[in-house]
């Protein structure tokens, strides 16, 4: 929707005017980063309810519901603008939902008290919660901190829908479905409105029947809506551009740093560098609850889902494009690499000093043990805190310590960036020793901290230029 209001920024002042009187923005109470940066990568919370508001939508489940985070993207696009990851949270995960400061009518702070152990989708409408709540949940998931969110309800999908005339959609089976209300026959049809609401609500027709179907056939259904949005029977429009800017102001609630046609249209310009085929769309990998005779709620796969967490905090891509670098950039690689190759020492040998250098507390001590009992590097030795904190860990050594380097690089999975030829240090027994200073980055004694760069084989994933049929 941001992309789009691109195309009204001409738009007489007065009509500018009247879109920046839709917009609903809600305070984001502290949760987000405080708005996205144009040099820096982007994460958006994309939160859509069940809440029934609206003509025609009491008639769908429950008519009373407090609006839930029933179906939730986070959407990360990368730094160089050539990817992005949009990644479905299902709202059956059971998580944890942490204490939630809350902004009330009268200007007041309410906490709102977090929940052990309770469905994701519980983080928004139960117990008076907001949007926020929902994205401070998703950080104590993901680790990714959200810049923005977005709020849609039922409405949304069937105002945008019509506003871009109908999104084609493909079915691989006949379609029948009472309690989403969609009947559709096997193949390709063009739907809006009331059917598209339907199709995307839809599980109990497609799949295995559950959540984890619907979310499948609902990312099916946004690859289409961005290719139809992207598309030059869209652009070229004006009746269609103006009609969707309409129907998306009104239909979205966003965060303050969004609340204006200016904010929107800037983010929209960072979204259209996107070329849609480098956009993929994956679910937080979960396995069923084993604490359950009855299978109804689902946990992390937590041989897999840290991966596609860490995937996306190091900016990496899921897919095979090529990241835009300078020169000097690619020289900079180069040299980081080449600290890593070479001949490597004894890790009895190693002499290194461990600071803490914005790791969580005692993380130097846990290090040094480690190092020391599991790993043989016995000339080891804590020495506090660092002079200041780091975003990143770093290994500072003289170049006579190169071999030495390379051997606790290898052990602690230190990338060929965390080197840092400098000079050496005296340690206790006044010998030449290497500092290994632990940054914000650090994840814990013997956990590699080298950059994954491929998607495990299990995770589900499709691009958005990719047409597929809901099964």
């Amino acid at each position: 929707m941001a992309f789009v209001l691109v195309g009204t920024a001409g738009a007489a002042y007065l009509y500018l005017q009247h879109l920046n009187d839709n917009i609903t923005s809600v305070s984001d109470d502290g949760a987000s980063t405080g708005g996205f940066s144009t040099d820096k990568a982007i994460n958006i919370l994309l939160i859509g309810t069940d809440k029934r508001t609206g003509s025609g939508n009491k008639g769908y489940g429950d008519a009373n519901s407090v609006g839930h985070a029933d179906t939730t993207i986070l959407l990360h696009v990368s730094k160089d603008r050539t990817n992005a990851t949009a990644l479905s949270i299902p709202r059956d995960l059971i998580v944890d939902v942490p204490d939630c400061p809350t902004t009330q009518e009268d200007g007041s702070t309410k906490v709102i008290a977090g929940t052990e152990g309770v469905r994701f989708n519980t983080s928004l409408g139960q117990e008076e919660r907001t949007p926020s709540c929902t994205v401070r949940t998703v950080t104590e998931l993901t680790g990714i901190q959200a810049d923005n969110f977005m709020v849609a309800d039922f409405n949304a999908v069937k105002t945008l829908t019509s506003a871009v005339g109908g999104v084609e959609v493909c079915l691989a089976k006949d379609i029948d479905d009472p309690d989403s209300h969609l009947k559709l026959s096997k193949g390709t049809h063009t739907i809006e409105g009331e059917q598209a609401l339907a199709f995307v609500r839809t599980r109990h027709s497609v799949g295995f029947g559950g959540d984890l179907s619907r979310i499948e056939i609902q990312q099916q259904f946004l690859s289409a809506l961005m290719r139809k949005l992207k598309s030059n029977d869209t652009l070229t429009s004006p009746t269609k551009m103006l009609k969707l800017a309409e129907a998306g102001t009104k239909a979205l609630t966003v965060d303050s740093q969004l609340d204006s046609i200016g904010k929107l249209k800037d983010l929209g310009l960072e979204l259209g560098k996107l070329n849609i085929k480098n956009l993929t769309f994956t679910t937080v990998p979960v396995v069923d609850n084993p604490a359950e005779k009855v299978k109804a709620t689902v946990v992390l796969d937590e041989s897999t889902a840290p991966t596609v967490f860490q995937m996306m905090q190091d900016d990496v891509s899921f897919t095979e494009v090529k990241e835009k670098a300078e020169a000097s950039k690619d020289a900079a690689a180069a040299e980081a690499a080449k600290r890593l190759k070479g001949t490597k020492s004894a890790a009895s040998e190693i002499r290194v000093q461990v600071m803490n250098g914005g790791a969580p507390a005692g993380s130097a001590q846990e290090t040094l043990s480690w190092l020391q009992n599991d790993e043989g590097v016995t000339k080891s030795e804590n020495a506090g805190n660092a002079p200041a904190e780091l975003s990143r860990t770093t290994l500072e050594y003289d170049p006579d310590q190169a071999d030495q380097a390379r051997k606790l690089a290898d052990i602690m999975g230190l990338p060929g960036t965390a080197l840092k030829p400098g000079k050496s240090v005296e340690n206790s027994q006044g010998l030449p020793t290497m500092t290994l200073t632990l940054g914000k980055d650090f994840k814990g004694a013997g956990v590699s901290l080298t950059a994954t760069t491929k998607v495990p084989d299990t995770v589900q994933k499709s691009t958005a230029d990719k047409v597929q049929c809901a099964k």
